[in-house]
């Protein structure tokens, strides 16, 4: 069966033009038609935040985001705090310190680049990300290649690469769909018919406009593809944390600026590692000696790469005096604080254990 890239990319654009999923931060077929302008800023927030995150999750951030900082200047111009407390819940920090970082670099230069190359060199952005601001803001004939972009094309062409050391082999598939005509759309078609047609479990193959193409669909071995190495299973670290609560907060510090939850706020706690912590190791870690700690539930917070595990113990009491490099946010302030969600359940286990006092 022969794949011809201009039969396919007419047959997408036709289906995208009736089935385009409106997206807040996209402009739609007939809009772009009319002649409303892509805005590169939208775009390339929205990409940033979509990184290992699902649209439902995304979409209040970007409303938020849009609203405090309506702009690239905006958002250069922004402390880094106030980006990141913005950021805390949708997870992946990094992703946050180089938005504001990437926000610096075009504000200065007074736009944004628009071919993907140039796209790349600013901080945060891979090829990925910088095929799809090139091709959707600027209509560069690119295609953006993400998860479901794989999953379209090793099913539609039976590519055997196994996933993510095969990954240049999908870039080399995907170029062959690459034109001039309606890029910008046709990058985002290809990315709504991984997400709502060509899924990873039960594809809608009846109502794929290139089910006729496809080689996966004709040979019904479409969950074979496509190729990935079996997932590891996730090692397992554990930690303790201490809530300390008085009439001025909650008592935080800040982590360091490199590393997991670089710059973020954090409650005081222990280290994370794979044996478990006796009372005493904890103890020893405690932000103030000698006080009351009682149990709160224990918390569970999923990363990448390891299962963590968190003892949390809180007290409540007034006045305690504590080291010069931690602070207090007030309970009633700490949604608008730069604390990671992992920390947040920490607090929200010590608050409704104390309420419970």
């Amino acid at each position: 069966m022969t794949i011809d890239p201009v039969t396919l990319r007419t047959a997408l654009l036709h289906w995208y033009d009736a089935n385009a999923r409106n997206l807040a931060w996209r402009v739609l077929p007939s809009a772009r038609a009319g002649g409303t302008r892509v805005d590169p800023y939208r775009v390339w927030l929205s990409e940033i935040m979509l990184q290992q995150t699902t649209i439902a999750a995304v979409t209040p951030y970007f409303e938020r985001f849009l609203s405090a900082f309506p702009n690239v200047e905006a958002l250069a111009a922004a402390p880094l705090d106030a980006v990141l407390s913005l950021w805390a819940g949708l997870g992946y920090y990094a992703r946050g310190r180089n938005l504001h970082a990437c926000a610096i670099v075009i504000a200065d230069a007074g736009g944004f680049p628009q071919t993907p190359a140039e796209l790349e060199q600013l901080p945060g952005i891979g090829p990925y990300t910088g095929a799809a601001i090139a091709s959707i803001a600027f209509d560069y004939p690119a295609v953006p290649v993400d998860g479901n972009v794989e999953r379209v094309l090793s099913r539609l062409m039976h590519i055997d690469a196994v996933l993510p050391a095969g990954k240049p082999v999908f870039r080399d598939a995907a170029a062959q769909f690459a034109d001039a005509y309606r890029p910008g759309d046709f990058a985002q078609a290809l990315m709504d018919l991984g997400s709502i047609i060509c899924t990873p479990r039960a594809p809608s193959c009846a109502i794929c406009p290139w089910s006729a193409s496809c080689l996966a669909y004709h040979a019904s071995d479409m969950q074979a593809y496509p190729r990935k190495v079996a997932k590891k299973i996730k090692p397992i670290r554990y930690g303790v944390v201490f809530i300390h609560i008085n009439e001025d907060g909650v008592l935080v510090s800040r982590r360091p600026e490199k590393g997991l939850l670089g710059g973020m706020l954090e409650v005081p706690g222990t280290g994370w590692r794979a044996e478990s912590w006796s009372i005493s190791d904890a103890m020893a870690c405690a932000p103030v000696a000698k006080l009351n700690w009682q149990l709160a539930a224990p918390v569970r917070h999923i990363f990448t790469h390891f299962d963590l595990r968190l003892t949390v113990y809180f007290v409540l009491l007034r006045g305690v005096d504590v080291d010069g490099h931690s602070t207090r946010i007030p309970i009633s302030e700490l949604n608008q604080a730069a604390i990671p969600s992992v920390f947040m359940k920490t607090i929200i286990a010590a608050t409704n254990a104390a309420t419970r006092k």
